[in-house]
């Protein structure tokens, strides 16, 4: 049986393992193998290749009851070059963990530790997932639930947390209801008629008519939308294909994000967006191809769920370091989990402004204090002891 201190060293050697050797989404091989090895050690049983390199563990009390309770953890890393001078720094160039996902596993190994220590205590069945692919379209969650991963009709909830910078560590955050945005992406093709650009008056200039299109697609998030139900369109990237400056291009590509709170209102907006940026263009006497790809809907919370669990944050860390959030225009892939299952998805806090550990996730220079690991295996463990007798 591990000790404290024998734990927190284990979970800082995980943690440090995973991050010198990130991999990309649905290419978590070497990743998947270390925590079958790990699982396999300790006379777990598992199904893997979900999904690609996916793994569902199970800790089986009662073989005559279906009926289970799950946790997630991710297990992607990034296109992103690491700054950091740490001697865990990535080892592989150009990809990082940049999101924490390392965080994540090896927060849900030191869980299923604890876990296996009190095993006594369980009156429930548990399933442990994790998971490839959450920061590529359309989610390691999305497929792992098509092929059956888990059984979402005798899951009686999924639990799952996310690295949260800003707060420091030895914090942890919740939101009931509404937590988390969908979002899609846009590619929107304004095809004009090129020219010189001293002669705008030959051409149907994409340029001018792109200009018009980011403009009115605003009025749809300004105009079209109820106030007390945010969404946000942005576009991010603008090219033309052919342009100079003195060329009028014949073509011009946009790229963007919207993402939304209600369901309904996504559904509609996407054929605003689109009847928009035909219009506009038509207008002008060009034309636009608008494609949207679906990406992951609104994640929501269960009440019972998160109000159980931060009742159990409260005992381990006290009433004042469990924060209520507000809502997040961000996105995750657990919400596909959401859609089906009870769920409860939190914040871990892994910043300390003391050690000028502060940068925010999807950066080169992002790291935690690895206070945080033992905090969130400990309330991992202690959520799922509590609310395994509950139905």
């Amino acid at each position: 049986m591990d000790t404290t201190n024998d734990l927190q060293k284990n979970l800082i050697s995980w943690r440090r393992h995973l991050h010198r050797h990130p991999e990309l989404s649905f290419e978590e091989k070497n990743t998947s193998l270390f925590i079958q090895e790990w699982l396999r050690e300790r006379d777990i049983p598992f199904t893997s290749g979900w999904a690609g390199h996916g793994i569902v563990a199970s800790v089986i009390i009662d073989k005559d009851d279906p009926k289970f309770y799950a946790f997630r953890a991710d297990m992607d890393a990034l296109p992103i070059q690491e700054e950091n001078p740490r001697e865990y720094c990535s080892q592989t160039p150009g990809i990082m963990h940049a999101c924490g996902h390392d965080v994540h596993t090896t927060c849900l190994l030191g869980a299923i530790e604890l876990i296996l220590n009190n095993k006594d205590q369980l009156k429930s069945n548990l399933k442990f997932i994790f998971q490839p692919g959450e920061e590529k379209l359309p989610g390691g969650a999305s497929i792992m639930l098509k092929e059956g991963a888990i059984d979402v009709n005798n899951c009686k909830g999924i639990f799952g947390l996310h690295v949260q910078p800003s707060m420091e560590v030895g914090t942890v955050g919740f939101h009931s209801g509404i937590y988390m945005a969908s979002s899609d992406e846009l590619y929107i093709t304004v095809k004009g008629k090129g020219g010189h650009g001293a002669m705008p008056q030959d051409t149907i200039d994409p340029i001018y008519i792109a200009s018009s299109i980011i403009i009115g697609l605003q009025e749809i998030i300004s105009r079209k939308s109820h106030p007390a139900s945010p969404s946000i369109l942005t576009i991010g990237k603008i090219n033309s294909v052919g342009g100079a400056t003195n060329i009028i291009p014949s073509e011009v590509k946009l790229e963007g994000t919207f993402r939304a709170m209600d369901e309904e209102w996504r559904t509609k907006a996407h054929g605003l967006i689109k009847k928009t940026c035909e219009g506009i263009a038509e207008s002008f006497g060009g034309s636009a191809e608008v494609d949207i790809v679906h990406g992951y809907p609104v994640l929501i919370n269960d009440e019972h769920l998160v109000q159980s669990a931060k009742q159990i944050a409260s005992q381990i860390l006290g009433t004042e370091n469990v924060i209520n959030l507000d809502i997040r225009m961000t996105s995750e892939d657990f919400a596909w989990y959401t859609q089906q299952i009870p769920g409860c998805f939190f914040r871990l806090g892994t910043g300390n402004s003391s050690k000028g550990i502060t940068s925010g996730v999807h950066t080169a220079t992002f790291d935690v204090d690895e206070d945080c690991l033992m905090i969130g295996a400990n309330t991992l463990s202690l959520i799922a002891l509590s609310l395994s007798s509950e139905c």
